[in-house]
């Protein structure tokens, strides 16, 4: 009967730390990579719009670079849905042809970096979940270095998703 009772508040105790578990995992961000150079007349814009439409009115915060392509998607989906946008955004001096920031953009906060690594850390350190769209070199690289994070703390890593 005694190892009952302690069977039981030992299922209790579980229970509790599951739930603290579940609490201290809890997504809110959601960090959003992708080509800069798509336009809103191809299907790429769109569904990042569509995705992080759906995302913000699920109640989560949609976080990118700040800048055109599916950046600008992610933001304009996120507002459409109602979320909030964080923008990391990168004004290289020694960079005449990057991005920046595209005025077009609608972000609630913005956070300004220096140079490429640390807006890919600030981003990655600011998303809870990877969600990683089509894209070009930039694109790779920052998938690259989420996977490879990934593999460094695995089963201690954030999620990846592959949208392609």
């Amino acid at each position: 009967m005694e190892s009952l009772k302690t069977l039981k508040k030992f299922g209790k105790l579980l229970r509790a730390k599951q739930r603290c578990e579940l609490k201290a995992h809890t997504i809110e961000n959601v960090a959003i990579f992708g080509y800069a150079d798509t336009s809103n007349r191809e299907h790429l814009f769109r569904d990042v719009f569509k995705v992080c439409k759906r995302l913000a009115e699920s109640g989560y915060t949609v976080v990118d670079g700040g800048g055109p392509g599916v950046m600008l998607a992610a933001s304009l989906g996120a507002k459409e849905g109602g979320g909030k946008v964080i923008g990391v955004t990168l004004y290289p001096k020694d960079m005449k042809n990057f991005e920046g920031r595209d005025p077009e953009n609608l972000l609630d906060k913005e956070i300004k970096t220096d140079n490429y690594i640390e807006r890919t850390l600030t981003l990655m350190r600011h998303g809870q979940v990877y969600v990683i769209f089509n894209g070009g070199t930039g694109t790779i690289s920052e998938f690259g270095m989420a996977w490879g994070l990934a593999r460094l703390y695995f089963g201690h890593h954030k999620p990846l998703i592959l949208i392609v």
